[in-house]
């Protein structure tokens, strides 16, 4: 009788574990930004070759990723989420692609990508500037990965996180690309800001 107790408790503890596991995993918790880390500053340079300063952001929402133009692994996905954001978000709402790899992506490299997924260049940037202050910006910033080093498809690797930022400048949430429940969730929690 007290092993068969005992049993019921463990097994009720794995159960109750898997059932949090799926619940914190389906709520937006998951891709709830640390308390108010504020976005960093920066100054890049845009797919036109135009001076792209943080402070033009001040005032919007904005959506920030970072892919490169070169990469045969997540970045063509993630520029497909971009390009849908950019169909189902209120026109206010900024997107900024920045890039990982600027050794190679330069300005004119940026517009020919932007232009395959018919990014409009008032509403989506896509920037580049020093190879030290992108990855500054990304990991001391964004708090997000980014490593020379990988595969051959995709030797710079990245994270595949989208960040939401609000009009005071402060990252309200990262959501993964690759996952369709996170995409709707930004979508709505954009939309709502």
């Amino acid at each position: 009788m007290k092993q068969k107790f005992l049993w019921a408790i463990l097994l009720s503890a794995i159960a109750a574990v898997f059932a949090a596991a799926f619940l914190l995993r389906q709520t937006p918790h998951e891709q709830a930004a640390p308390t108010r880390i504020t976005a960093p500053s920066f100054s890049l340079t845009d797919q036109v070759g135009r001076s792209f300063d943080s402070r033009i952001l001040r005032g919007h929402v904005w959506i920030a990723d970072f892919i490169f133009t070169s990469c045969a692994g997540s970045c063509p996905r993630m520029s497909e989420q971009m390009a849908l954001l950019q169909k189902r978000l209120p026109d206010a709402i900024q997107l900024l692609s920045i890039t990982v790899d600027p050794k190679r992506d330069s300005p004119a490299v940026l517009a020919k990508y932007a232009h395959q997924y018919s990014a409009r260049g008032e509403r989506w940037h896509f920037l580049t500037g020093p190879a030290d202050d992108i990855e500054k910006i990304a990991q001391k910033g964004f708090r997000l990965s980014v490593a020379e080093g990988g595969s051959p498809e995709e030797p710079v690797t990245h994270s595949v996180r989208f960040v939401l930022v609000d009009r005071a400048g402060v990252i309200r949430g990262y959501y993964d690309s690759t996952e369709p429940a996170q995409f709707e969730q930004l979508i709505r929690d954009a939309g709502a800001l």
